[in-house]
């Protein structure tokens, strides 16, 4: 038996394996660039008010955000914030649920300054943040997150987030902005599919 790769100009390929009675074909799906592969960005060093991802390319479709050791210097919130040629500051929907140890539960909406696509918060300098958020692309420019970070050195809250916005163009940043305080450690990156 012999196995038979045959392509066309059409962009599709097929594997064939050769019968004696009959044929039988296994049609490959075609591969657009990095599509389908999980491409790890470069991890960052949290400093500043922002710490930015740009050139994600065209036809992603899902990009999750890893975050480990954030530290605040002093109690802040922060965003992260997507963009089709710029970052969008506005035009978000969606909430943020923090729940402490104590117990208290704060409800925030990431459609109210300081808007967001998912959100964090510090209440103190030297707040220890860790977690992830995935946005997926719902359809055309449409981007929804949900996720979910601890704050494992004051209070143990966790922050839960679900938001989402229709961009006005394809997707190619992103950015964890700092929309109060800065950051002063810890350790951020992005793997996209």
């Amino acid at each position: 038996m012999s196995i038979v790769l045959l392509g066309s100009t059409s962009g599709s390929c097929t594997l064939q394996e050769q019968a004696v009675a009959g044929t039988t074909t296994l049609t490959l799906p075609t591969f657009n660039g990095t599509v389908g592969l999980l491409v790890s960005g470069t991890a960052v060093t949290a400093s500043g008010s922002s710490v930015d991802f740009t050139n994600i390319p065209a036809g992603v479709r899902r990009i999750t955000v890893t975050m480990t050791g954030i530290s605040f210097a002093a109690a802040g919130v922060a965003r992260i914030r997507i963009g089709a040629g710029s970052l969008v500051t506005t035009g978000y929907a969606g909430g943020l649920v923090g729940v402490a140890t104590t117990p208290a539960v704060s409800l925030d909406s990431l459609g109210a300054s300081p808007e967001g696509i998912a959100g964090l918060s510090a209440s103190a300098a030297g707040t220890v943040v860790t977690g992830q958020f995935i946005l997926v692309n719902v359809t055309g420019n449409t981007w929804q997150c949900t996720g979910s970070v601890v704050r494992n050195t004051d209070t143990a809250a966790l922050n839960i987030s679900n938001g989402w916005i229709a961009l006005s163009g394809t997707l190619d940043r992103l950015s964890l902005v700092a929309t109060t305080s800065t950051f002063d450690a810890g350790t951020i990156n992005i793997l996209y599919e």
